[in-house]
């Protein structure tokens, strides 16, 4: 795991949001990227990242097609196998957390099962991206997405 994320994993929702707050978008992921689950503010955050990971949710695949890598679409890596489910589209606009650009991936219109979900990320470090999961406009979840070259 990064070290980045790892200290991620005993920060506070407020830490991790104003951590969010003041990264710009940064670049949209291509490829493999390895996930990790927060649980912000809980005592029991590593474990939930560790059994996430390992049983439920591993990370995402980029793949971008727009010119200059400004939109694409992506698949859910989900259980131990790392089978791919879950489709999103991947592209700029407004964040619900603070209306400032961020890279949002959008389940709206391409999953049945996720139709509700909507995350956003911003690349903290090179390669190293913090996520806010919304479930209709209720925030549920943080989650890192760290990629190849970032571990």
């Amino acid at each position: 795991m990064n070290n980045t994320v790892r200290t991620w994993l005993s920060k506070s929702r407020e830490e991790l949001d104003e951590i969010y707050r003041n990264a710009n978008p940064g670049n949209i992921p291509t490829g493999d990227t390895q996930g990790t689950a927060i649980l912000a503010g809980s005592i029991f955050s590593k474990l939930v990242a560790a059994f996430a990971r390992l049983f439920a949710w591993q990370g995402k695949v980029f793949d971008l097609f727009c010119p200059g890598g400004q939109a694409g679409v992506l698949v859910n890596k989900i259980t131990p196998f790392s089978l791919t489910f879950i489709i999103a589209k991947v592209y700029r606009d407004k964040s619900w957390l603070d209306g400032k650009d961020t890279i949002v991936i959008d389940y709206s219109k391409t999953s049945f099962v996720a139709k509700v979900i909507r995350d956003e990320i911003r690349e903290i470090e090179p390669g190293v991206y913090l996520g806010k999961v919304w479930w209709g406009k209720t925030r549920v979840l943080d989650f890192a997405l760290t990629r190849n070259d970032a571990r």
